[in-house]
């Protein structure tokens, strides 16, 4: 391994946001989610949540594109959950805030969440939104203000909008440089753990965690 692959490495787990994170509940379209693994590597997110309480999906559904999401499934991992109890007392440990993408009669603008703060963003399936079950879970329900008529976004273009705003307010407090969350301890657990999954890297292979 290259010394200039080690600095990229070491670079990456220094700007990791380990206090930010998504959750996908039913979504079927594995095309979306290897986006949304691509953004959110790109964004600094260290794991992602995905929900599938349908009958019709299951891990062997969980298929994640290799050419979409760019080599992101092998350094972003993913916590996989059939419960949605489970689910989201795992995200509860982890996370202080979770706001969801849900229209009800008092949303709140994506532009005035404050994004800095600990926090995971829940995002429904691409027909039917959050459910009943996850919404119980929620702390408060956000819109992504739009000027059309169609007044919907793809799931995958929905998070990406998303998080970059986090990644906006998050690059104006310096947490990308000099107020980063992550501790020395878990930068050097993070990067030998990059370094293991370079050396032991398989064709196809994703971190996933089942509960």
């Amino acid at each position: 391994m290259t010394e200039e692959r080690l600095a990229k490495f070491r670079q990456a787990t220094k700007r990791r946001q380990n206090n930010l994170t998504v959750i996908l509940e039913n979504v079927h379209d594995h095309h979306n989610i290897s986006a949304v693994l691509r953004t959110c590597d790109s964004v600094g997110i260290k794991e992602i949540f995905v929900l599938y309480t349908q009958k019709n999906l299951n891990l062997t559904h969980l298929k994640l594109n290799k050419q979409t999401s760019s080599g992101a499934r092998r350094w972003v991992d993913v916590n996989f959950y059939t419960d949605v109890e489970a689910c989201f007392e795992h995200v509860r440990r982890n996370y202080d805030k979770i706001y969801s993408t849900h229209l009800d009669e008092e949303p709140t603008s994506l532009y005035d969440l404050d994004l800095t703060a600990s926090v995971a963003l829940l995002f429904g399936n691409e027909h039917d939104g959050v459910s009943e079950a996850a919404l119980k879970h929620s702390d408060g329900n956000f819109i992504i203000p739009q000027m059309g008529l169609v007044q919907s976004l793809n799931i995958s273009v929905a998070c990406a909008v998303t998080i970059y705003e986090a990644l906006r307010q998050r690059d104006l407090k310096g947490m990308y440089d000099e107020n980063v969350p992550m501790t020395s301890i878990e930068q050097q657990a993070l990067y030998d753990s990059f370094v293991d999954r370079q050396l032991n890297r398989k064709k196809g292979n994703i971190v996933v965690k089942i509960k």
